[in-house]
């Protein structure tokens, strides 16, 4: 799985407000990522001054992402949508597929549409610190929340938020879709979802599965699967992405469900073994490993995604014209050759295909969470 290094930090200040520069590097992708300083730090230390305008630069040898963050201008109500920055604000940090998605729009809608666009990081608590950004925003499309699987289950997780996505958000567009794929610790002798199973069965309270944390997709496919497969596994979260792997080839950990793309070298060179991935068809960057459906487990087959919402009430105009100007760019070759490399499928389709969707989402890990007992450590 590649990391996602940090290799430098700079500051800046626009129009007396101060954002950090901060220049990560994940797989063959340099990212520059500038987020507002909650606290400014004196001008005089900043090493450059932009009065005008800046841009972020996403740069990477497979493929170039810009992101063009220009001054507030007249209010909204005066020009046609869009005349100011629209900002949109992921709940994980860089470098997730969230982040990495959102970016890749984000480059398209400035190229090709001349949009002034910010990406934001605000993760935390289960996605919920990001939506609490955006509905404290007025429903004016300016403000934009990348969506994913773990807004889904949060409700049922943290009930006294009364958070509720379906009515608190309306859909725009999906964007993206990708799987996962079940591995084992080379040393576990299955090789068949069926023979996961079976051991599972035969020795309940033995064995561990891994996730990036609570509620993230790993952890509720995981907890999804026991439900359908009646197999006991105890969930231990990890904080630490490599230490997560190390165990899982060590065998410290015996199971996981990883993004495909993430697992892809793992498995090449034997140190993860895969069983199975999460989709309804072979996935092109895993051709050789077979779906759940193949292997008589369809109701399995899950997702993770990415895509737009906005703040319930905002017009119904603004939203066509984000969902129509997104779609065409989902479209584009170059786009879904980008999001390809990722692992992921580029979507699209009507802001009421993706209202269906997240209902059905939202029932799904709301159910898997209730069922499944899952509750957050205090």
């Amino acid at each position: 799985m590649a990391e996602l290094y940090p290799t430098a930090e700079d500051l800046i200040f626009h129009r007396g407000t101060a954002y950090s520069k901060k220049v990560w590097l994940y797989r063959e992708i340099e990212i520059v990522v500038y987020s507002k300083e909650e606290q400014p730090r004196d001008a005089a230390s900043a090493h450059e001054i932009v009065e005008v305008s800046m841009i972020a630069t996403i740069l990477a040898r497979a493929l170039p992402v810009v992101l063009s963050v220009a001054p507030m201008g007249a209010l909204a109500y005066a020009q046609p949508y869009p005349s100011n920055v629209i900002r949109i604000v992921v709940p994980t940090g860089p470098g997730t597929p969230p982040d990495i998605i959102s970016r890749i729009v984000a480059n398209e809608l400035s190229e090709s549409d001349g949009w002034k666009v910010i990406v934001e990081n605000r993760g935390g608590a289960l996605q919920t610190i990001a939506t609490a950004d955006v509905l404290k925003q007025a429903p004016d499309g300016y403000s934009v929340l990348a969506m994913s699987v773990p807004l889904m289950a949060a409700p049922a997780l943290l009930p006294h938020l009364g958070l509720r996505p379906e009515t608190d958000f309306a859909p725009v567009i999906k964007l993206s879709t990708s799987y996962n794929v079940l591995v084992v610790t080379p040393t576990l002798p299955v090789k068949s979802v069926a023979e996961l199973v079976d051991l599972l069965k035969s020795q309940p309270d033995k064995y561990n599965f891994s996730s990036a944390g609570f509620g993230t997709p790993a952890h509720l496919i995981g907890e999804l699967f026991k439900l359908k497969t009646g197999a006991p596994a105890t969930h231990v979260p990890y904080q630490q992405g490599q230490q997560r792997l190390t165990d899982l080839m060590n065998g410290t950990i015996q199971f996981d469900f990883i993004a495909t793309v993430s697992a892809v070298d793992f498995i090449a060179t034997g140190k993860l073994r895969a069983l199975a991935v999460t989709a309804p068809r072979r996935v092109a960057v895993l051709a050789d490993v077979p779906t759940v459906l193949e292997q008589g487990f369809p109701e399995l087959i899950v997702e993770d995604w990415v895509g737009f919402v906005v703040r319930a009430g905002t017009p119904i105009e603004i939203i066509a014209r984000l969902n129509e100007t997104i779609g065409r760019a989902l479209v584009k070759p170059k786009v879904r050759e980008t999001f390809a490399k990722l692992g992921a499928e580029a979507q699209g389709g009507t802001a009421a295909d993706f209202g269906k969707f997240i209902s059905d989402q939202s029932a799904l890990w709301t159910n898997v969470v209730k069922v499944s007992g899952i509750k957050l450590p205090q």
